[in-house]
């Protein structure tokens, strides 16, 4: 589904993708950050954002936030028209699992929904960098459930904020005075734990808990 600031912007983001792959079918579109029970977007595999809708600047991101509470089943991609440091990280903060600058191609937006379809994240070597170094400027935190309980253990924590802190495995098990089989059966166990695949996941999973922490105690 297409989710743009005017309806022009809509129609042909839609035209573009369809152009693009004719497997790729549009299920609606909307210049709104507002959705209900009857919404398209239950239906869509994949939400492609703009940041900026009809009502204003950033209720893309904020439109990004109900679509993970209330269609959880669509992956949410946001359309930035420019790229910087803030908004790449507030947009996988928001819980987005890609982005695409306006000043891109058709085929990398093509190739960024195919992977986000796929379960993979996008994102080019500088956000991701973007996002690590903001994960490293914070402090530690506990990844907890609902009823605040501990997710991990405290061998897999210290592994999650190694690997945040963008050590490798072999630099993780020479830190842990541990082996490297044994450093990847702990990610694997982590991996089960959180729902999640890769380290660029677990990364951006850890930012998304901070963000959460740093709300939790602003309130």
């Amino acid at each position: 589904m297409i989710f743009d600031a005017t309806k022009m912007g809509c129609q042909l983001l839609a035209h573009v993708l369809e152009s693009f792959s004719d497997q790729l079918k549009i299920v609606g579109q909307s210049t709104s950050s507002m959705i209900d029970a009857d919404s398209p977007v239950h239906a869509a595999d994949v939400a492609l954002i703009s940041a900026n809708l009809s009502e204003g600047a950033g209720t893309g991101l904020k439109l990004v936030r109900e679509i993970r509470q209330r269609a959880p089943s669509a992956r949410c991609i946001v359309l930035l028209d420019d790229c910087q440091r803030e908004q790449v990280v507030e947009a996988f903060s928001a819980g987005v699992m890609g982005v695409c600058g306006r000043n891109e191609s058709c085929e990398i937006l093509g190739k960024c929904i195919d992977r986000v379809y796929h379960g993979q994240i996008w994102a080019n070597s500088e956000q991701l960098r973007y996002v690590l170094e903001t994960l490293w400027a914070g402090s530690r935190i506990r990844l907890t459930d609902a009823r605040g309980n501990a997710l991990l253990t405290r061998r897999e924590e210290d592994i999650v904020f190694l690997v945040a802190e963008g050590l490798r495995n072999r630099e993780i098990a020479e830190q842990l005075k541990l082996s490297e089989h044994t450093i990847r059966n702990y990610l694997f166990r982590v991996f089960e734990k959180l729902g999640i695949s890769s380290r660029s996941e677990l990364i951006l999973y850890s930012i998304e808990q901070r963000r959460k922490a740093n709300s939790a105690s602003a309130g």
